[in-house]
């Protein structure tokens, strides 16, 4: 009985040992899956964070380039600015120059305008000029005959008075351009008297009428525009007593010449009409011809005759005023 307990105790032993032996050997291949689940994990691990190491390196050089490129992109946008900046100072710059040339043409325009403008009035003016300009061409022209004719009129009555003082047998010189007729002054006058002498009024009876036969021709009348009598003196005394005594001289010529009886009543109003008196001194003295002057020759009466020509040259040169304004 103790045997059979004692190896039932010992069978009780072995039992437990064995199922110890077994416990352990689970547990011991328990701990051996986990070391080897647990190598397994870390192995995991480290070939995931090696692989995520790799791609994170890969991003952060992804991200680095991507970076860089950002940095480019950045530095190419500042340089766009930059670049966009002084294109927009150009462009508006460009739009000043735009606006200032704008104004400058439109200012051209306007101008343009106003000298066109002014060009249709001097047009029209140069029109009326030239209108006028042919009136007045043809206003010299006529002139210009009327003129011309004169000349031929002057000539002419030289060349009758010379003829009728020739006839005549007056001692009476006659300019060959002017007409002017020298009568010695001894022949009128005593040397400082201003009265005419018997032999001066028959010279006048005899020169007047013939003188004024010749004017006051129908083919001369209306040129006549004055008829002068002129009293010169040597030039003894001085230039104020000679003025007076010439004065006096002509004077009374002129007088004796519109109250003389021999003339028609027609020659007596045409003669009052034309006749003026003049004296000249000793202005225009007679030289001899070694220089001298002739004392005799200066003492003298001229009778000068104007036709209507100063008339005409003043009209011309009114016209010519005209034109010039």
């Amino acid at each position: 009985m103790p045997r059979k307990v004692y190896s039932r105790r010992r069978a009780g032993r072995v039992d437990a040992g064995a199922a110890w032996i077994s416990y352990s050997d689970m547990m011991a291949a328990l701990l051996l899956v986990f070391v080897l689940v647990l190598c397994y994990s870390v192995y995991q691990y480290f070939a995931m964070l090696e692989t995520k190491t790799t791609e994170l390196d890969a991003q952060q050089a992804q991200l680095l380039s991507k970076q860089n490129d950002l940095d480019s992109a950045l530095t190419a946008i500042d340089e766009q600015k930059g670049l966009l900046n002084v294109q927009t100072q150009t462009l508006t710059e460009q739009e000043a120059t735009i606006a200032a040339a704008q104004a400058a043409l439109q200012a051209k325009e306007d101008a343009l305008k106003e000298a066109q403008s002014a060009l249709a009035l001097q047009q029209v003016q140069l029109d009326d000029a030239t209108a006028l300009l042919q009136t007045q061409q043809t206003t010299l022209e006529t002139q210009q005959q009327k003129l011309d004719d004169l000349v031929g009129v002057r000539t002419k009555i030289i060349r009758d008075l010379s003829d009728a003082l020739a006839s005549a047998n007056l001692k009476a010189s006659v300019d060959k351009n002017t007409g002017d007729i020298v009568l010695e002054s001894s022949v009128f006058f005593d040397v400082g008297k201003s009265t005419i002498k018997e032999s001066g009024q028959s010279l006048l009876n005899q020169f007047i009428p013939l003188y004024l036969s010749v004017l006051l021709r129908d083919e001369y009348v209306d040129y006549l525009g004055e008829i002068i009598i002129e009293g010169h003196t040597d030039t003894l005394g001085t230039y104020l007593s000679n003025l007076e005594l010439s004065q006096q001289r002509a004077l009374s010529v002129a007088t004796y010449c519109l109250e003389m009886n021999g003339l028609t009543a027609t020659q007596q109003e045409k003669l009052r009409q034309v006749l003026t008196a003049k004296g000249r001194s000793y202005s225009d003295p007679i030289y001899a011809a070694d220089g001298s002057i002739d004392m005799d020759a200066s003492r003298r009466v001229e009778f000068k005759f104007r036709l209507k020509d100063s008339e005409m040259i003043d009209e011309m040169r009114a016209i010519l005023s005209q034109g010039v304004q």
